[in-house]
């Protein structure tokens, strides 16, 4: 990632709100903390030269990042993040990553994608092919973080022997999720631009802002979380108009 890039400008911003989390939101920490290198990882691919058009998902990448910074900073916050914000510290590390990650994935990423995604766009097939190979590209990123963020959050507290026993299973759901997620996103996507060349944008992001909030509150529940979502999944999917 070059210094100077747009992405290292986000990475910086990621990292002042860090060190500027006040004492009653230190539990933000853990999911903030995972995004930076997240955002990290994803402007390394971008220098490698992983993705088709990689100006391109660089300026996808900012705009994602934009959208949970302003929720951060927000007095109030959309319903999806509100949620996960005040879940309680008590809350496992892995807990508050999987919120933000849910929040942010199943809400904010469509309406990024919409950002850099004109209407024009949606009209070149061969376009939208890359587009939509580099957004699938990005699992590629992720899967490969999986197991170091695993690592980073066990130094956050004791596990227990079950936490032990089922960190692979963890792990390859985690990935497994990922995927998923991103290709119920692509779906939403395309519902909302439907809603956008139709004039109902807001109303069809109202929906989606209710199926987000509800998967984060079912994240919410006791138990364990992972093994509740590989019967529930954990993408949310726009119905037909």
């Amino acid at each position: 990632m070059n210094d100077g890039s747009p992405i290292a400008d986000v990475v910086a911003r990621m990292q002042q709100r860090i060190d500027d989390l006040p004492a009653d939101v230190a539990h933000r920490r853990y999911f903030l903390s995972t995004y930076l290198r997240t955002t990290q990882a994803v402007g390394k691919a971008i220098d490698d030269a992983r993705f088709e058009d990689p100006a391109w998902v660089e300026v996808w990448d900012v705009k994602f990042a934009e959208l949970y910074l302003q929720a951060h900073d927000a007095q109030l916050a959309p319903r999806p993040w509100r949620l996960a914000f005040e879940a309680s510290p008590q809350l496992p590390a892995l807990g508050h990553v999987l919120l933000g990650i849910n929040a942010h994935v199943n809400y904010d990423l469509p309406q990024a994608l919409l950002e850099v995604i004109s209407d024009e766009d949606f009209l070149d097939p061969a376009l939208m092919d890359r587009r939509r190979r580099d957004h699938e590209r990005i699992d590629g990123v992720l899967s490969e973080r999986v197991a170091a963020e695993d690592e980073e959050l066990a130094a956050t507290g004791v596990r227990s022997l079950l936490d032990h026993v089922l960190t692979p299973l963890n792990r390859m759901a985690s990935q497994r999720f990922l995927r998923e997620s991103r290709q119920k996103v692509w779906h939403n996507t395309v519902e909302l631009q439907r809603a956008r060349v139709a004039g109902s944008y807001e109303k069809r992001l109202g929906e989606l802002e209710v199926l987000s909030a509800a998967k984060v509150a079912d994240l919410l529940r006791p138990g364990q979380v992972l093994l509740r979502l590989a019967v529930t999944g954990f993408g949310v999917t726009l119905p037909p108009v």
